[in-house]
This record gives C-alpha cells, sequence and structure tokens, in this order.
C-alpha cells in the first residue's frame, strides 16, 4: 500500500508546469577549530572524572555510568575513558543507557542503540546492565510531578551521567540537551521521558529540566557528569568533569559556548534546502530544527529567529537511525526512500513519548529527486529558477560544504567566512530521475 502514496515525477511536473532548475555550485564554510585529537580523548575523559566528587562512595563501590543515544563522536572512547578514569579511583563501573524510549522502549533495544554507535561491553571495557525498571524517587513540590530513575543507576553507590552539551531542537532555555536533560529524561527510561514532555506542554522543558534536576541531585548518589563539548565538525573540543555543586551553572555556560560553536547554514534567508539524509544520529528531531528553523511541532515552544526557509526537502535516512523518522513533519517534500525505510512503531513511539507528535507527520512522498526539486522550487512564488536561493546539505550536522545555486555563490563570494569551491552548473540526474553528485560533505 505504501507505494499508493508516492507521487510520480510526470503528476509532479504537470501541477507545476515548467519550472527552470537552478545551476549548482559548491560553498565551504571557514571554521576556525581545535578539536581534541582522536586518540587523546579517552585519556582526557579519564582525566575528567578527577573533578567529580566521590566523597561519599564506599571503597570498590558501584558507579553507574550513564550513555546515551546521540550521534556524539568519539563516544566509545569517551565512555571508556570515564570507565577507565573511574576504576583507576579503585570503584567498579557499569554503564547504563540513559536515553528515555529510545531503541523501541525496550532494554534489548537500548543496548542495541548503543551497540550501533560502538558502544559495546568489549568497546568499553565494562558490563552494561540495561533495563526499561524505574524507581519513583521524588515528585517536584508545587505540582506533585513524580520523578523516576533507572533502577540500576537508583541501586548504585554513584551516578555519572556522559553526554555532549548543545542546543535543543524542541525548547530553549539556560539548559537544553546535555547532562541535567540526562538525568531527568535519559535516566528516566520511558515512563521518565513521558510523564516529563506530558508535563512540558505546559510547564515547559525549560523550566522543568532545572528543578528536577536539583531534586535528582539531593535524591541520589549524582557524583557529577562529563561534559562534552564539539565543534562545527562535530570533532570532540571540550571533556569537562563537573561536580554537584556546579552542575546546572556550568553547563548553561557550556550551552553558550557550543550555541557558539555549533554548525549552522550560511545563508539565513533559503527558498529552498534540500537536505540528502535525516536521523537520530544526527538530531533528536532528525534535523536540527536550530538549522532548519521549524519548531512548529513542539506545542508553546517559539520558532527561531533564523533562518527563514521556504521548503525543505528531505531525501533520505541515515543508517543508524533505523527508520526513526522523528522530525520528518519538519520537511515540506519527503523522497520515496523516506516512506519506504521509515519505521512507524519506532517513530511512534518516540513522538508519543516527546510530546511532538506532529514531527512525524508524513509529508507529501514524491517519487525522485527531481520530483522533489521540482515541487519545491513550484511552490516557492514567483522566483525564477535562475533566482532561486537554493542550498542542499548532507544534513544539519555536516554543513561544512553544501551545493549552492548562483545567487548564494554570488553572495558567498564577498564573505569572509564562506569559500567557493566550485562554480554553478547543470544538476545532473540520471536515468531514474535521481542526483548524480554525492551529497556535499561526504
Amino acid at each position: 500500500m505504501r507505494e499508493h502514496l508516492t507521487v510520480s515525477e510526470d503528476t509532479i511536473r504537470e501541477a507545476c508546469g515548467d519550472v527552470d532548475l537552478p545551476a549548482l555550485g559548491v560553498v565551504e564554510q571557514v571554521w576556525d577549530v581545535d578539536p581534541i585529537p582522536a586518540d587523546e580523548v579517552a585519556g582526557v575523559a579519564a582525566d575528567a572524572v578527577d573533578d567529580l566528587d566521590f566523597e561519599d562512595v564506599p571503597e570498590g563501590g558501584e558507579v553507574a555510568v550513564g550513555a546515551g543515544s546521540r550521534g556524539i563522536a568519539n563516544l566509545p572512547e569517551l565512555v571508556r575513558g570515564v570507565v577507565d578514569g573511574v576504576r583507576d579511583r579503585g570503584y567498579e563501573p557499569f554503564v547504563f543507557p540513559a536515553m528515555g524510549s529510545h531503541g523501541g522502549a525496550t532494554a534489548e533495544g537500548q543496548r542495541e542503540k548503543l551497540e550501533t554507535l560502538g558502544v559495546t561491553e568489549e568497546s568499553i571495557g565494562c558490563e552494561i546492565r540495561a533495563t526499561m525498571a524505574v524507581e519513583q524517587v521524588g515528585e517536584t513540590p508545587d505540582r506533585g510531578v513524580p520523578v523516576y530513575a533507572d533502577a540500576n543507576a537508583v541501586a548504585a553507590d554513584a551516578i555519572v551521567p556522559v553526554n555532549r552539551v548543545k542546543p535543543h531542537t524542541d525548547f530553549s532555555g539556560e539548559v537544553e540537551s546535555g547532562l541535567s536533560k540526562m538525568l531527568v529524561i535519559g535516566m528516566g527510561k520511558q515512563r521518565g521521558a513521558k510523564m516529563a514532555h506530558d508535563w512540558a506542554v505546559d510547564w515547559s522543558l525549560r523550566n522543568m529540566i532545572p528543578e528536577i534536576t536539583e531534586q535528582l541531585l539531593d535524591a541520589l548518589p549524582v557524583a557529577g557528569g562529563v561534559a562534552i563539548v564539539e565543534d562545527q565538525h562535530d570533532d570532540t573540543t571540550l571533556v569537562e568533569g563537573i561536580p554537584p555543586s556546579g552542575f546546572l551553572e556550568r553547563e548553561a555556560e557550556l550551552l553558550e559556548l557550543s550555541w557558539e560553536l555549533m554548525p549552522k547554514l550560511p545563508f539565513d534567508e533559503l527558498d529552498v534546502l534540500v537536505v540528502d539524509q535525516m536521523g537520530k544520529d544526527v538530531s533528536g528531531q532528525g534535523m536540527d530544527t536550530n538549522v532548519t528553523g521549524r519548531r512548529h511541532f513542539t506545542i508553546d515552544e517559539p520558532e527561531p529567529e533564523t533562518p527563514e526557509v521556504k521548503r525543505v526537502f528531505t531525501r533520505g535516512f541515515t543508517e543508524k537511525t533505523k527508520g526513526n523518522a522523528m522530525g520528518m513533519g519538519q520537511a515540506d517534500f519527503v523522497h520515496d526512500d523516506v516512506l519506504q525505510g521509515l519505521d512507524w512503531s519506532k517513530s511512534l513511539i518516540n513522538a508519543i513519548t516527546a510530546s511532538t507528535v506532529r514531527g512525524v507527520r508524513l509529508p507529501p512522498v514524491v517519487e525522485n529527486d527531481r520530483a522533489g526539486l521540482t515541487a519545491a522550487l513550484g511552490t516557492i512564488g514567483p522566483v525564477p529558477g535562475d533566482e532561486a536561493r537554493v542550498l542542499r546539505a548532507t544534513d544539519t550536522m555536516r554543513l561544512k560544504r553544501c551545493y549552492a545555486s548562483a545567487p548564494l555563490v554570488e553572495a558567498a563570494r564577498d564573505r569572509d567566512d564562506l569559500r567557493v569551491v566550485e562554480e554553478p552548473s547543470a544538476v545532473e540526474f540520471d536515468g531514474d530521475g535521481e542526483f548524480v553528485d554525492e551529497s556535499p560533505d561526504h
């Protein structure tokens, strides 16, 4: 039945009429980066454990290290480093999945999710204990919202979340995606994540996460967390151990740094954005809403002020997302590959848990790339093809190089932060109407 949802290229061309497709060149963003060498990441992560607070942890005590489901650079090395750092200090570490409902909201699914990210018992050197069982460890004072935590973590002598700090895709606040959110939602498993997102519709995660984080720090033996910040290339640029005493304050400071360093579109106003792949390893919403400027599926949360993008055409999934189509509702059109590859059950569980069901609305499905580009250009108003501001990116995380139409290439010549790599030329398609050129930042 799925094939009946796909609209043919002929139908699109008949509806849109004659649409001139713009020539595309290649522009490159000029970034000043200082990543930690990959072979040093584990050692830096081990050293970060020095700054945590194990004062009340008995010798030989068990330490639960939380690892999530995001596509964090060097994640196996980072987790292994923290594990080594904990063990070097005389404690017994184990890793637990701190990822809310991801992995289909099953223990085995969450273990498999870690495995797809390279986090296995062999790669990190310790046991992985996966469960969906939780314990209620408190409730918020004013609203009486129950606070849940992973049963294995609660039973440990200390808890250490390991997570990247970055802007969140659903809300804006002093702390967003990072250590605190991992404690509140990731460690809360499916039950805690669902509870948090249900209440967030009225309360907002910007208010909820700091309050519940403080409760968790009081109720559980959280020794602190290991925070990661990545640069524009999504390479590890900072690894820092944060003790409980400065948890929220320091995370807020690192969020500001992360915002400065995160990759963004090189232009604030676009007629068409083509995204080659979306996935949970790219962003929690498949495509980062801070990049696309689209957060309309989150209730009572404002849209980012920039960028302004008239049409988004999304072409497919990353392999690691395993068909989770969370966030595809941002797109105006999707390629048939999205329809054929999506896992409805996994996507809907994620959307229900996060209370962002609009994010998994299936956009109109087109047969091929030429149909998608034609449909997008045919619905941006009276803009001639050779004047359209069109950008094609690999995904919303890999934005170093992008295909750009002639007006954007011309604008790039006058900017110090951009470099023209290739002059515009006609877009080539194969016999099936698919792009011949590889992704721009492959």
